[in-house]
């Protein structure tokens, strides 16, 4: 058997294992499903960007290579990765389709439940804490600062222009988080180190980065060159406190210039951030991203393609979470704002965000 293989089994004994994991009776009569969930990936388009990103063009994000070795790194992370995902589920199969939490999916006659917990559906507001290593000052410009705030608020806000121009197909699939961005602080330090490479060194002053700042109650953002044409990465909910956050590369933070230098490399990490997959489910047909309203894909897709056709749909190719270039990439799903703001409920992940608003 090898290491691939032995990993999903083990992850799968867990998952068997974990069924009654901190579960009161309440939470049982849900009959929430887990059999599809994973946390392990290595898959060909992963490994693909992984080694000719550089010499192709296309967009590399390395988060999910991240995941894998902080799963490898950190006894647990498995087990609280499932009771994030357990939540998140428990969240979206309560929501009425008013959405408001105590009952059932929409159409499934299900009798209201205990409420399994209470939603926010308030603005959120997210202190943005953007730490940047520079070759020399004021690589980073101020404006790209201002830029990429800018650009945030408006992806997750549905204010991207672009978005006119979804297909019918996807016309009211298209959310708005009313998630709202704003800088706490920035913080600057100039290093000769030529790349960071991908195993969070950045993120410890000890190894000459920077550390976070209060990951309860900010987003931190790392920006320093990262080597291995990887425009980023980020850190799923549940991993390592002290390494919560995103990284992108210094080229593709705010405005910038080429396919790449809309910003959209954020958005696309903090997708992550807020526990989206990548659209196409890191996988094949048979696997999804968790998420009911994105169509099933088997690969990324790269540059600004048209009608694309994939596993017997249409792939939603301008969906924020995909690899195509930045200025076609320009929307989030409804079901995926559903997802993120489970997160944001009184027993999700990062409730502390709103709690202390």
């Amino acid at each position: 058997m090898n290491t691939y293989l032995l990993k999903i089994t083990t992850v799968l004994l867990l998952v068997s294992s974990c069924n009654s994991y901190d579960m009161d009776p309440a939470q049982q009569q849900l009959d929430i499903d887990m059999s599809d969930f994973f946390v392990y990936t290595e898959t060909p388009s992963d490994l693909l960007s992984k080694t000719t990103a550089s010499k192709t063009n296309k967009r590399s994000c390395y988060t999910m290579l991240n995941l894998n070795r902080l799963l490898d790194e950190n006894p647990g992370l498995e087990k609280r990765m499932y009771a994030i995902e357990y939540q998140t589920r428990k969240f979206m199969a309560s929501k009425k389709p008013s959405g408001t939490p105590g009952s059932g999916p929409p159409g499934s006659n299900q009798d209201p439940t205990p409420e399994p917990s209470i939603p926010y559906d308030g603005t959120v507001y997210i202190p943005v804490v953007v730490n940047i290593i520079e070759k020399y000052n004021n690589e980073v410009s101020d404006a790209q600062i201002t830029s990429q705030i800018d650009i945030l608020n408006e992806d997750f806000n549905n204010a991207n222009s672009n978005t006119a121009g979804v297909p019918d197909v996807f016309k009211n699939l298209v959310a708005n988080y009313n998630i709202q961005f704003r800088i706490a602080a920035v913080n600057r330090i100039v290093s000769s180190k030529n790349s960071w490479g991908t195993r969070d060194a950045m993120k410890s002053s000890k190894k000459g980065g920077i550390d976070a700042t209060d990951p309860s109650h900010n987003l931190n953002i790392w920006v320093c060159e990262i080597g291995g044409g990887i425009l980023g990465y980020a850190q799923f909910p549940g991993g390592p406190e002290q390494t919560d956050g995103v990284v992108i590369g210094t080229d593709y933070f705010g405005e910038t210039t080429g396919p790449y230098g809309d910003g959209r490399t954020a958005t696309h990490e903090i997708g992550h951030w807020l526990n989206l997959r990548h659209i196409w489910g890191d996988g094949g047909c048979s696997v999804d991203d968790f998420v009911e309203d994105t169509p099933v894909s088997n690969g990324p897709n790269y540059g600004c393609p048209g009608e694309t056709i994939n596993c017997g749909s249409t792939d939603m190719t301008m969906n924020y979470m995909d690899y195509v270039y930045d200025d076609c990439m320009y929307m989030f799903t409804i079901d995926q704002n559903t997802r993120s703001r489970a997160l944001f409920a009184s027993d999700g992940y990062r409730s502390s965000f709103v709690t202390s608003n």
